[in-house]
């Protein structure tokens, strides 16, 4: 056995069976998709659906190694882009060590032993006792290794904004396959509790994370509220589009909240459904579809005139810190004061307007670019003419949408 381990080749033969070893235990009873050692990025899909992603052996979780750096790029974008769905990843990372390519370098080497004396090439004379004996030693190894793989995939590695790499760490400690339960089922029960996943969603729990920017119209879009569970800002759920789709159903019916589609220029909706039997195929992630929450939604059906919902004004402008007396800016203003060039730089400025086709481009060319050079700072304006109807409304959308990306402390909405 030793002589025949010695000869294995590492490439060849023990890097594609300890692969081998780790998929057959995912994949084993798993109840959500496995993606198993993506090479890059564009290898995972970019799914509203929870999935196991799970790293090759040779990535090892620490908390300054290279690869904590990697997944947390490929969490966040795929390929050049930005990912939707960057809430929807777990990783499951093996720890430092080569217990687990000793473990299978272990069997490899049984195994060859056992083929080479039931073909008679190793020679010698073996009784049935041999045989049995060796048997029992290449299934003492086979156990070995789907031990040793529930021992080293320990680490767990989900979005978290509120994380210094917007990573999020779980150890689930020492593993046994003995337990009874499957690698994807020890995983999905860490996520729960962690309160990070669950089954599905109650009303008290929409009420207390309604976003405070759209609390005074009581209207959430559809496909903001399903971001919101997609992007780590909410509890994550295994499959997010059914739940909300069953769920919404149900609090129409209940009279929890109401549901609503076709916003008229005027205000109000063409539909709104509350204390109704509603299909399915009406509850449309899309922002022409508003929940509701129960007084508007009462409000709408009894044909009663909703108040209008004031547009925020827009906050002063920071004073010029060449102006007398101005106090210095404080820390995460909207528009931070620019720091002198060093001696021997001078400041390079792009200015004008970008067409609508070139929007994508300019942050995969232009950007990198410029950041490569050094200190890099963008002041960001957007403006679009909306109707004044409309106005509120919007605002408040944009207002959210800043919050779950969290620069809602660095911009404004005017």
């Amino acid at each position: 056995m030793s002589d025949r381990r010695a000869s294995l080749d590492y490439e060849t033969e023990v890097k594609p069976a300890m692969r081998q070893c780790v998929e057959e235990q995912f994949r084993r009873g798993a109840s959500v998709p496995v993606v198993a050692f993506p090479l890059d990025s564009g290898d995972i899909p970019d799914s509203p659906r929870l999935m196991l992603v799970v790293a090759d052996p040779e990535w090892e979780w620490s908390l300054s190694g290279p690869w904590r750096g990697e997944i947390a790029r490929w969490t966040s974008n795929r390929g050049t882009s930005p990912r939707l769905y960057p809430g929807a990843l777990v990783w499951c990372v093996k720890k430092p060590g080569r217990e687990l390519r000793d473990k299978v370098e272990l069997v490899l080497a049984w195994r060859r032993v056992a083929r080479e004396v039931a073909d008679g090439s190793l020679g010698g004379e073996f009784d049935r006792g041999d045989r049995a004996d060796l048997q029992g030693k290449v299934r003492d190894a086979e156990e070995a290794v789907k031990e040793e793989v529930w021992g080293v995939y320990r680490f767990v590695v989900v979005a978290d904004r509120a994380g210094a790499d917007g990573l999020k760490v779980i150890d689930l400690g020492a593993g046994h396959s003995s337990s009874g339960g499957t690698m994807c089922g020890r995983v999905l029960a860490a996520l729960k509790s962690e309160a990070l996943l669950n089954e599905s969603v109650g009303v008290g729990y929409l009420e207390r994370n309604w976003p405070p920017a759209l609390r005074e119209s009581g209207a959430w879009p559809l496909a903001s509220l399903r971001q919101s569970f997609l992007n780590g800002s909410l509890t994550r759920l295994v499959d997010p589009d059914a739940v909300l789709k069953a769920k919404i159903v149900e609090f129409v019916r209940q009279g929890d909240f109401g549901l609503a589609s076709g916003q008229r220029p005027g205000g109000g909706f063409e539909r709104v459904w509350f204390e109704e039997v509603v299909g399915r195929d009406e509850v449309e992630f899309s922002p022409g579809v508003f929940l509701l929450r129960k007084e508007v939604a009462a409000t709408l059906k009894s044909g009663a005139p909703l108040q209008p919902v004031p547009a925020q004004p827009p906050e002063p402008a920071p004073p010029s810190p060449s102006a007398p007396g101005a106090p210095p800016p404080a820390v995460g203003s909207a528009a931070p004061t620019a720091s002198a060039p060093a001696v021997g730089t001078c400041t390079l400025r792009l200015l004008g307007c970008v067409p609508p086709e070139m929007w994508n481009r300019l942050g995969t060319r232009i950007l990198p670019r410029l950041r490569g050079e050094g200190e890099l700072r963008i002041d960001a304006s957007f403006e679009a003419v909306v109707a004044a109807d409309r106005k509120g409304l919007l605002a408040d959308e944009l207002r959210h949408a800043l919050q779950e990306l969290g620069v809602d402390g660095v911009m404004r909405v005017e």
